[in-house]
């Protein structure tokens, strides 16, 4: 019974998407994303604009009963009829006022499902494509997707059902024009659609400011985040000045671009108000002309006043859902490009057994079972490359900017929509090519390509210097997954020398770390990373540069305990630290991406290139 009722429920939205099921939106164009979207909700939608119209409908009915009243009961002298009228005029406001509080509970309710049902599908999706998000989209625009387009996204939709009810409520006020007077039924009819036609053509500035806004929000919000991020590091090599110029410089940017979109919309809303407000000018002439020819009645006449004040609010919010639509249209562009790009590899879905040889065919490295590996390059980026190749993580691409799409018109504008759309389909394209086609490394002599993505992230581990910390307790930080023990945990924060960060902080376990680790120095955050990884215990961890940001003294430590700690499971160490080298069982050296030799390190110590690479590890790198 439980199960059947939880089934019914619309919220928090059930999301399946990008989870083994394709996605349940229409990503093949903006205005197909959209409608789509609002199929999602069901019947939220469709109950809005119902009652939407039980919102705005009695207003259309008003004036026709004000008018009746006026004339059955005023003018004919009827105090019944008066009371009457009155009476219904009552219910039609009691019947307005409760439809109103439905609107907007129902109105909540999308803005709900719009908001969560984006953020869950943004966040399967970034669990599903990864490091490899990235390199399709600025993180800035992952964020704006996330942050200001949901808010787009509901107000567009929300805008839909009053949109769907004002012209519901128009045809009913027409009608009852009609019926009243012929003429001045046929005005309102015929005028209506030259006052929509005429902002038609004005919509299309309106998108064109809206999409470069967009564009250009979004570069500042990835600024922004690369400047917090990066924080720390500007201010030690002096960087604030010049990062907070550029960022002025952008954010001068979206002001005059967000000036221009304003400019646009406040055209906009001023032609719909001169617009209907010619349209009032001209019935209150016609009407007042009917009555004096005796066409009208008094009551007739006061009705017609009341349509032409109501009606100016159906066309407003007629407007208002125009607008809304294209704006929404621009951020479904932009939503699109994140929930399109498919998984560049191919599971093979066989699995990775226990204790796997790795064999790199590029750089000729093979990782033995149960090893200490140390691997050394005099170019860090190759050793990186081969950690990446590793876990099967693509390659950072090189930097191409996308071309800058303000205030350009005409031919340039399509230019460069073209090189933009380029750029991006080679991306994609490079990407799909790179995991589709075989990896290049084995393990057990079985390709990437052949195995359980899933299995090879749980059975190899890479951890860099781009891991982070999120925000919670010591032990979150430590143990995320919440499945072990505490003495277990307590041996990871042992074996990574960060014993000092939980006796230095107030609650020990339950003690607080900000995101990011703010607050710690650079080691500590370093040290809790290495000991959230030797927690995890994988059957292969890769190391990048683990003792990086330590002093000497804690590098050794920590070179002693990890070889004990990690002794019998397979461990490969990315690093340049003759202190580490010297407790791996063997190294391997890297010299234009080959393995040019491999052995201990004593051994090592008499090739000119090691000895070369490791004298630049010798100094000591203060916490």
């Amino acid at each position: 019974m439980h199960s059947a009722s939880r089934g019914r429920l619309d919220f928090p939205p059930p999301i399946v998407d990008f989870d083994g099921h394709p996605s349940s939106l229409n990503l093949t164009s903006p205005n197909r994303f959209m409608f789509s979207m609002v199929r999602s909700f069901g019947w939220v939608v469709p109950a809005l604009a119902v009652v939407a119209c039980g919102w705005m409908v009695p207003g259309a009915l008003t004036p026709v009963v004000l008018g009746r009243a006026v004339d059955s009961g005023v003018v004919g002298g009827d105090p019944w009829a008066t009371v009457g009228w009155t009476a219904a005029l009552l219910a039609l406001i009691a019947f307005g006022v409760a439809s109103g509080i439905l609107f907007h509970t129902f109105a909540v309710r999308e803005w709900l499902l719009t908001i969560y049902g984006t953020q869950r599908r943004a966040a399967r999706k970034a669990a599903q494509l990864g490091h490899v998000l990235n390199r399709r989209l600025p993180t800035g625009e992952v964020l704006s997707v996330t942050s200001s387009d949901i808010d787009t996204f509901g107000n567009a939709i929300e805008r839909l059902g009053s949109a769907i009810a004002a012209a519901i409520s128009f045809i009913v006020a027409t009608i009852l024009m009609l019926t009243i007077s012929p003429t001045l039924g046929l005005v309102v009819l015929v005028a209506t659609p030259l006052i929509l036609a005429a902002s038609l053509p004005l919509l299309r500035p309106l998108g064109r400011a809206q999409r470069h806004e967009r564009a250009e929000i979004s570069t500042l919000t990835s600024q922004a985040t690369d400047i917090v991020a990066g924080l720390r590091i500007l201010r030690g090599v002096g960087g604030e000045a010049t990062f907070a110029a550029n960022y002025e410089c952008q954010s001068q940017k979206v002001r005059r671009l967000g000036v221009r979109l304003g400019t646009w919309q406040a055209v906009i809303e001023a032609t719909s108000i001169a617009l209907s407000g010619l349209l009032l000018t001209a019935l209150v002439y016609l009407g007042t002309r009917q009555l004096l020819d005796g066409a009208l009645t008094v009551g007739q006449l006061i009705a017609f006043f009341g349509y032409a004040v109501f009606l100016i609010n159906p066309v407003r919010m007629i407007f208002e859902f125009a607008q809304r639509w294209v704006q929404a249209l621009v951020s479904a562009a932009r939503a699109i490009a994140l929930f399109r790009p498919d998984v560049p590899w191919v599971d093979g879905g066989a699995p990775v057994g226990p204790r796997p040889r790795l064999v790199d065919d590029a750089s000729g490295v093979a990782v033995e079972p149960g090893q200490l590996l140390g691997v050394v390059s005099a170019d860090p980026d190759e050793s990186a490359a081969l950690a990446d190749r590793l876990g099967c993580y693509l390659p950072v691409p090189e930097p191409v900017d996308e071309p800058d799409l303000t205030d350009l018109k005409g031919r340039a504008l399509r230019q460069a929509k073209r090189r933009q759309r380029a750029i991006r389909a080679e991306r994609e394209a490079a990407d799909d090519r790179l995991g589709r086609e075989p990896w290049g490394v084995s393990a057990d002599g079985v390709d990437y390509r052949d195995l359980s993505l899933a299995s090879l992230r749980e059975r190899v581990v890479v951890v860099d210097p781009g891991s982070t910390l999120f925000a919670g307790t010591l032990q979150d930080a430590v143990d995320p997954w919440g499945t072990h023990t505490r003495e277990q945990a307590e041996a990871a924060l042992i074996a990574a020398s960060a014993e000092d960060i939980y006796d230095g902080l107030p609650g020990g376990w339950q003690g607080i770390i900000e995101e990011k680790g703010r607050g710690l120095s650079g080691g500590q955050r370093q040290r809790l990373v290495l000991a959230r990884a030797l927690l995890l215990d994988p059957e292969v961890l890769i190391l990048v540069e683990p003792t990086s940001a330590v002093d000497a003294h804690t590098e050794a430590r920590i070179a002693a305990r990890l070889a004990e700690h990690r002794r019998g499971r397979t461990t490969v160490v990315v690093t340049a630290s003759p202190l580490l080298l010297h407790r791996c069982d063997e190294v391997a050296l890297l010299v234009d991406g080959r393995l040019r030799a491999r052995g201990p390190h004593g051994e090592l110590r008499a090739h000119d290139d090691y000895r070369a690479i490791i004298a630049r590890g010798m100094e000591d790198d203060d916490e």
